[in-house]
């Protein structure tokens, strides 16, 4: 299953010209999950030609305003453009509370909302997705996630069309792992089938130094974490429950990811990005800094 981030704001607590506050897009072939709801993030779903009608499921981490104060306009704009299906929201304790408050203060949102508080480690799970959840330690309630795509069966159409079985109910047996007869002839589910690895992305947003970014983040394919400080800020990172450059490296480093992906810099330090990339790679090569709007494949 193909899986995509599209960074619609990477920015911290100030947003610049160039980095709107938090926002990423996770899109799957049936899936549109939006992790956190910035100022301005309806914008950026304009500039990124995405279509917020068609998100499936909202991801709160934690509710300081860089990180939801666009929900409630998001919220509105969904109404109006007549979304149809049940939006999930998903978040921290207090976040009934808080998008009552937004009802109370503007009208109530003409959609139908399912929310939902996190109290244990699995938020959602079916078939296709599994999504997963771990406390942060940033002063207030706090929660990091992983999405992880599992392993899927997948046809070999190939070898479908070579032994002449038509499109029919029995792909869908085969699909399933089970044995079939065809023409006379017994066919085994493995001898037409493969299986396709899943992905798992994890994003971590704000929080100190801890323990459950490891867990969390392990063997992810790709580590989405902030990184408001620079390396010798450390103590700053620590006053104020953030974490530097060469922490999230060191997170993406014994989580044994694939590839890490700096957020949620300051906007003090924009002016010095290839710096704070180099104090990441020293600690984990396989490191960027993302733009609002770019677009990674997993």
């Amino acid at each position: 299953m193909n899986l995509e981030i599209v960074f619609l704001g990477t920015g911290s607590a100030i947003p610049s010209i160039k980095k709107n506050h938090s926002g990423f897009l996770i899109k799957t072939e049936r899936e549109k999950i939006l992790i956190d709801c910035g100022e301005g993030v309806q914008r950026q779903f304009r500039k990124a030609k995405e279509n917020f009608s068609k998100i499936t499921k909202i991801l709160i981490t934690h509710w300081h305003e860089d990180h939801t104060l666009g929900l409630a306009g998001l919220l509105k704009t969904m109404g109006m453009n007549n979304y149809s299906q049940t939006l999930k929201i998903y978040g921290p304790r207090h976040t009934k509370e808080k998008i009552e408050l937004f009802q109370r203060i503007y009208s109530r949102y003409k959609i139908r909302l399912e929310i939902n508080e996190i109290n244990n480690s699995i938020v959602y799970e079916d078939k296709q997705i599994k999504i997963e959840s771990s406390q942060m330690d940033h002063g207030i309630p706090t929660l990091a996630y992983s999405i992880i795509i599992k392993d899927q069966t997948r046809i070999d159409k190939a070898k479908l069309k070579k032994l002449k079985i038509p499109n029919s109910p029995l792909i869908g047996e085969l699909q399933k792992g089970k044995d079939i007869t065809f023409n006379g002839k017994k066919i085994k589910s493995k001898s037409v089938t493969y299986t396709q690895l899943g992905k798992k992305v994890t994003i971590i947003l704000d929080t100190a130094k801890n323990q459950n970014t490891i867990q969390l983040a392990k063997n992810s394919d790709l580590l989405i974490c902030e990184s408001t400080y620079s390396a010798d800020e450390s103590e700053q990172a620590k006053e104020y429950k953030h974490l530097t450059t060469s922490q999230a490296a060191e997170i993406a480093k014994k989580a044994k990811v694939k590839q890490l992906a700096l957020v949620h810099i300051s906007d003090k330090h924009l002016h010095r990005l290839p710096q704070l990339l180099k104090e990441a790679k020293k600690v984990f090569k396989n490191t960027l800094i993302p733009e609002d709007l770019e677009v990674l494949k997993v």
